[in-house]
């Protein structure tokens, strides 16, 4: 698939935006992470359910970050929203490649972006049944609560927060991302 030169430009910039100190820091630095993520049930598509907000997602509702093992041992990722309205269609924003690069935990990945761009990604937190997960980045500039189903009861989101806040986190920079209730399958990757 070839993206529009907007389309291009948008993750390019995304990419660097994301990236910017982990193209230099060349580690994942003092985030925990679980002491194993299971990478099968952690396939499949995750409900955006709050972020901090950046452009890359500005305007995006029924957001969902997919993911899916690939015969190598790398992840196809892909990131689909509605924009600007739950009504509008739902359409494929990005698409990455992961490279697990701590096969200890399998909680710390690079998402890569056109073979040169690699942001890092950390699962801070999944739940033991993997219904929500919290995804963190080094500068702590980058969050994301994700989960399987369009919402969390509002006492297991508050634990996701303060997860984040015990590792430097302003919580007051997430926001909740509108979702649709209705449950629904993401475009497909291929």
């Amino acid at each position: 698939m070839s993206l529009r030169p907007s389309r291009l430009l948008l993750a390019a910039s995304a990419a660097l935006l994301l990236g910017g100190c982990s193209l230099w820091a060349g580690r994942f630095g003092d985030l925990p992470t679980p002491p194993h993520v299971d990478l099968a049930r952690y396939m499949g598509h995750w409900r955006i359910i709050a972020n901090i907000p950046y452009f890359a997602e500005a305007g995006c509702q029924d957001s969902i970050e997919s993911y899916a093992l690939r015969p190598d041992g790398d992840i196809d990722n892909w990131f689909s929203c509605r924009k600007e309205s739950l009504d509008a269609p739902l359409q494929r924003i990005a698409q990455a490649r992961a490279v697990v690069v701590n096969h200890d935990s399998n909680a710390e990945w690079n998402v890569q972006f056109y073979k040169f761009l690699k942001i890092k990604y950390v699962v801070l937190a999944v739940d033991p049944d993997y219904r929500w997960a919290a995804i963190a980045h080094p500068s702590r500039q980058y969050g994301w609560v994700v989960a399987r189903d369009p919402s969390l009861p509002d006492a297991t989101y508050q634990h996701i927060l303060a997860l984040f806040a015990q590792q430097g986190y302003d919580t007051q920079r997430f926001v909740k991302v509108p979702q649709s209730p209705v449950a629904l399958e993401p475009p497909p990757f291929k």
